[in-house]
């Protein structure tokens, strides 16, 4: 069975757990029941489970309302509703829980949304309802809309309209909320030494590697590898999307690639072996980045490049910028050099179309029509207007590797950044130590963060001069032949590093022969004409 089968699966198993149960006599027949029998009590069952487990097969909530269900029958109770909360926490603020949220409202209404009264609720434990005050008070206000319910959880029938019990509640979900930071809080601790003796933490398989997490997946390996290399040299993450879309590929979860997802793949630390917690490089007492145990994927240079790129691109989020995708290498470039009557230049950006279909070449490049700002006095056939171009990028970027390619000397505030660590250290060892008087409380979160910051800071240098160091080597490439393998986004990204404009000449009436002397580019170090 695929990932993607047995998410379906587990889905189909959790709408079955959800709303009316199978079989149950109708609204009428029901309310018949309740006048024959006024001890007869209609209730509803709430169940939740934080994690599902690595399985994912909603066992968890499955196992509840199987408990549930039979405690009912052992009472005497109809169970009218379930509510399933399958993979949520409740201790979490930035969690919905759509059933309770339903619960609650139901409860208010007095009825499920079926039209079935509810003259109680059911829960394993009164902590799969509520881990957080505001949830107890809201819980306890909607079951208290009506009078005579009844709920139970593992400690039997409980009273919640009794005198004092709203105390209790919130006694019980203080606990609840200690036990609930101290687990995390373990966990942190936990994920952090493991962290520092380089084993990997990932609760799932991180895609690029094995279930072991350690050996490469070759296929994944792969294509991470090459999406680094073309993100460095200028493609989109959109693109490298799209293209691990069509190879294929899903997540280690079993769901569909998004931008997101792979720009997280994509700005790991674990590509190159390293480790962050919360932004940071795990180090070791030396202040140098702990290398794990599993195979790497990539250098730290690399990633250094990669990281860097992709933020410099996002305006630090790596968020995408939501410009338009072209479809044509020179829209938006080329500016229309027609001459209008007042004797200025029209100079509107110009527009890439489908050419027709009796003509050699597939497209064009045209000034905007008179209505959308342009004067429609320019035509270029688009194939050798790109072949032109590209031909003249082409050359000044080999001008400009041939520079760009000399070794970028060391990385000259290594010593700062080891003093920097080395102050810290010992501030942090002397205010630790008992016998030293100097260095109090006061003294030391005074000190702290400043030599914080400056630590951040000179990281944040020496992480650009990584990047500078992977552009120079990428630099060295042929650029000639590695043209050609470039993306269309790419090699429009290329272009615009070099030239602010092509300013596009009419060439006059009539089918005259293609004059690339016509195009006059615009170069951005105006060194060039």
């Amino acid at each position: 069975m695929t990932e993607g089968e047995h998410v379906g699966k587990r889905e189909e198993l959790v709408s079955k757990l959800r709303g009316t149960p199978e079989g149950l006599p109708s609204v009428e027949e029901v309310r018949a029941m309740l006048a024959s029998d006024p001890e007869l009590k209609c209730v509803v069952c709430y169940a939740r489970i934080s994690f599902d487990g690595r399985v994912k097969d909603a066992h968890g909530v499955e196992d509840q309302h199987r408990d549930m269900t039979e405690t009912a029958r052992r009472f005497g109770w109809l169970v009218v509703y379930r509510y399933t909360d399958n993979d949520r926490s409740a201790s979490k603020e930035n969690i919905v829980r759509d059933d309770f949220e339903q619960l609650l409202a139901d409860l208010a209404a007095g009825t499920t949304p079926d039209g079935y009264p509810i003259h109680g609720v059911m829960a394993v434990n009164d902590d799969r309802l509520y881990r957080r005050p505001s949830d107890w008070e809201r819980y306890l206000k909607a079951f208290t809309t009506q009078e005579g319910r009844v709920y139970h959880d593992s400690n039997g029938i409980q009273d919640l309209y009794a005198e004092g019990f709203e105390i209790k509640g919130l006694l019980g979900v203080a606990m609840s909320l200690s036990e609930t930071r101290k687990k995390e809080r373990r966990s942190r601790n936990s994920h952090r030494s493991r962290a520092i003796r380089g084993q990997s933490v990932a609760a799932w398989r991180p895609f690029g590697w094995e279930d072991d997490k350690v050996s490469l997946r070759l296929d994944e390996a792969e294509a991470i590898r090459q999406a680094v290399k073309d993100v460095i040299a200028g493609a989109s993450i959109s693109e490298i999307t799209r293209r691990w879309k069509e190879a294929g590929f899903i997540t280690s979860r079993g769901n569909a690639f998004q931008y997101q997802t792979v720009k997280q793949v994509l700005v790991n630390a674990r590509l190159c072996g390293y480790r962050e917690i919360k932004g940071e490089l795990v180090r070791d007492g030396d202040d140098q980045p702990i290398v794990g145990e599993w195979e790497p994927i990539i250098t730290p240079k690399e990633w250094f490049a990669v990281t860097a790129k992709i933020r410099e691109r996002g305006r630090g989020t790596g968020m995408p910028r939501g410009g338009l995708v072209h479809k044509y290498l020179l829209t938006g470039i080329l500016r229309c050099g027609h001459v209008l009557e007042d004797g200025t230049v029209c100079n509107n950006k110009m527009i890439g179309i489908k050419a027709n279909d009796w003509l050699k070449y597939r497209h064009a490049y045209m000034c905007k029509k008179t209505v959308d700002g342009g004067c429609n006095k320019t035509y270029k056939r688009g194939d050798k207007t790109d072949m032109a171009i590209e031909e003249l990028v082409i050359a000044k970027l080999e001008r400009d590797a041939a520079s760009k390619a000399q070794d970028v000397p060391d990385w000259d505030k290594a010593d700062a950044l080891e003093r920097a660590v080395r102050s810290r250290n010992e501030l942090e060892r002397r205010w630790h130590d008992d016998e030293d008087t100097d260095i109090d409380d006061e003294t030391f979160f005074r000190n702290l963060p400043v030599l914080e910051r400056r630590i951040k800071e000179l990281r944040a240098d020496q992480r650009a001069h990584e990047a500078l160091k992977a552009e120079a080597e990428e630099a060295k490439e042929d650029v000639r032949n590695s043209w050609g393998s470039k993306t269309l986004t790419q090699k429009r990204e290329a272009i615009k590093k070099v030239l602010s404009a092509v300013i596009a000449v009419p060439g006059g009436k009539g089918n005259k022969t293609f004059d690339p002397e016509l195009l006059k580019p615009v170069w951005r170090d105006f060194r060039m004409s």
